[in-house]
């Protein structure tokens, strides 16, 4: 039998971060805070992210005031590029202070994009390859990722080369070992996650870029999960690159990710869209790449108010918290093992189903309709390994009765 839900027994490295008494409780009377369909159990935070009301409100209300004067909003207030203002700095650069300041980082380094995977792209139409050069990515790389690697390595007569990293087993160490063993001189630039998006990961980043650096490989990081998801300085990373998105655990509006770039690698670095800011520097060239709306970029300094004021330690200590649980009591209960140690697993957890459910990707598509449609359960359901696998996200609006609610539905299929 399912173990009734109990009180948040933060254990005791995490109890002092549990939510104080005047603090938003967390749980599902927090979906109040959010437009999810209360009929739907919203199990996939993870993959497209959920804004809260209170930042749509914000988000609107620039809206409102761009549309009033859209052409002083846009052409003399935005970006650096623009026209006499009366703001002492542009207002995208106002955001991109805030939001690096959240990441440990400086607002000179970092420039938005719609997305992790437009930085990734940024980074790689910059690159400068010959022939038999070689881009390191991993096997548990974002498929849109692999793809603009694949592009940008065969474009240019280059080798994308994949290093194999275990899934479920993972360990630390093992991925170390494996990426010494990968890296060669001819090895341009390896793509490492932080988060991974189906195994849901977090991977030992600033060990890997160590590894690589060691080697003279700079780093691009793709961060798309963990900016809010887990505690983020991204200088002490070392890494080289880092992009992100800011619309998933960082609570912005739709079409909100990021690019960071160390000072010394800014210098020929170039938006997929190129336009008024070429050859003006990093900042001027990212910051306007054409008319478009900038108010996802320009409210998320309060989506991450947002999460300061709720207790950013708490939210990730909940949701960590809940994403374990659920690793620990859907194994047990299926007579299964986590796929990872708990500290490799953030805010979500990519769980083994049992056999009997199906083994092809027909069975997975299949599985996760049918959860929908008939159980009203939002979830990933992966095929991997030939293998099914259900990948849960935990957000504070998420609780306990929700895996309850996805494990009975699971089991009534066989």
């Amino acid at each position: 039998m399912w173990i009734a839900e109990p009180e948040m027994d933060f254990d005791q490295d995490t109890e002092a971060l549990e939510p104080s008494a005047n603090q938003t409780r967390f749980g599902r009377a927090m979906r109040a805070h959010w437009f999810l369909d209360p009929s739907i159990i919203y199990l996939n935070h993870g993959t497209v992210g959920a804004t809260p009301k209170q930042v749509l409100a914000v988000q609107q209300a620039l809206r409102e005031e761009m549309e009033q004067q859209p052409a002083r909003f846009l052409l003399r207030e935005l970006s650096a590029l623009s026209g006499p203002s009366e703001r002492a700095l542009p207002r995208l650069r106002e955001a991109a202070q805030a939001v690096a300041r959240f990441m440990g980082a400086e607002g000179q380094d970092l420039v938005f994009v719609d997305n992790a995977t437009t930085g990734v792209n940024a980074v790689l139409g910059s690159l400068e390859l010959q022939p038999g050069d070689e881009i390191l990515i991993t096997n548990l790389a974002y498929g849109a990722v692999r793809n603009a690697a694949a592009f940008a390595a065969g474009r240019r007569g280059a080798r994308l080369v994949t290093l194999e990293l275990p899934f479920p087993g993972a360990e630390p160490a093992d991925y170390l070992n494996r990426l010494a063993k990968a890296l060669t001189p001819r090895t341009r630039l390896a793509i490492l996650d932080h988060i991974t998006s189906e195994t849901a990961l977090v991977l030992p980043l600033a060990e890997m870029a160590a590894c690589c650096r060691a080697a003279g490989v700079p780093v691009l990081a793709d961060g798309a999960h963990a900016p809010g998801a887990i505690d983020l300085n991204i200088p002490s990373l070392g890494v080289d690159y880092y992009t992100g998105n800011l619309h998933k655990w960082a609570l912005a509006p739709k079409g909100c990710g990021f690019l960071w770039a160390a000072p010394e690698r800014q210098q020929g670095l170039h938006p997929p869209v190129i336009s008024w800011g070429l050859g003006q520097g990093f900042v001027q060239e990212f910051d306007w790449v054409g008319t478009k709306d900038p108010t996802p970029f320009l409210a998320a300094p309060a989506a991450l108010e947002l999460m300061q004021a709720w207790g950013l330690d708490a939210m990730q200590a909940y949701n960590h918290h809940l994403a374990w649980q659920a690793a620990v009591w859907l194994t047990a209960r299926w007579g299964l093992e986590p796929p990872a140690p708990r500290a490799m697993l953030g805010c979500m957890a990519t769980l083994p189903l049992p056999a009997s459910l199906g083994s092809t990707r027909e069975d997975a598509v299949r599985l996760q309709y049918a959860l929908l449609y008939e159980h009203r359960i939002e979830a990933p359901i992966l095929c991997l390994g030939g293998r099914l696998w259900v990948r849960i996200s935990a957000q504070v609006y998420n609780a306990l009765e929700d895996v309850e609610a996805l494990a009975q539905a699971i089991e009534s299929f066989g």
